[in-house]
């Protein structure tokens, strides 16, 4: 299973920590950028996240900005991915468990790198429910269709 990661300049720490804690773990990922903190533009790197995701090249995501939010909303722009920012740990499980979250936007101006870390854990380890669950994100792809 690849993992996509991506940040821009306000995230750029964050990724760094949690590229190591990949490592630690024997999780391969993909880094689609950006390589230092020289001020950069986050949409494009958010839509190769998502990108990757959609066409099945990577499983899951993580996007590092700032606060999160300019990066989730980027990558909830592609069909199919489901992106979310987390700042604390029952989003975070209740994200995979009942949304099957597959791209996990964190804030590294909001987030400490070890509370980061905490909810990175929380995201990679926690299963999607499905059952009950499978008919909203039906229902979210009808959206995506605009056929709802």
């Amino acid at each position: 299973t690849m993992l996509a990661i991506g940040c821009d300049h306000g995230g750029f720490q964050l990724k760094k920590a949690i590229e190591a804690y990949l490592e630690e773990r024997g999780i391969e990922y993909k880094d689609f950028g950006c390589p230092d903190e020289t001020s950069v533009d986050y949409p494009p790197i958010a839509a190769a996240v998502a990108h990757s995701i959609a066409n099945g090249e990577c499983e899951r995501g993580i996007l590092c900005c700032g606060t999160g939010i300019g990066m989730s909303i980027s990558a909830n722009k592609v069909d199919g991915v489901r992106a979310a920012v987390c700042t604390e740990p029952y989003s975070t499980e209740m994200t995979r468990r009942h949304n099957n979250c597959n791209c996990l936007c964190l804030g590294g101006r909001v987030l400490s790198p070890e509370k980061a870390l905490e909810l990175v854990r929380i995201y990679l380890d926690t299963p999607y429910e499905g059952g009950r669950h499978q008919r909203r994100l039906d229902m979210i792809a009808q959206i995506e269709r605009g056929e709802l």
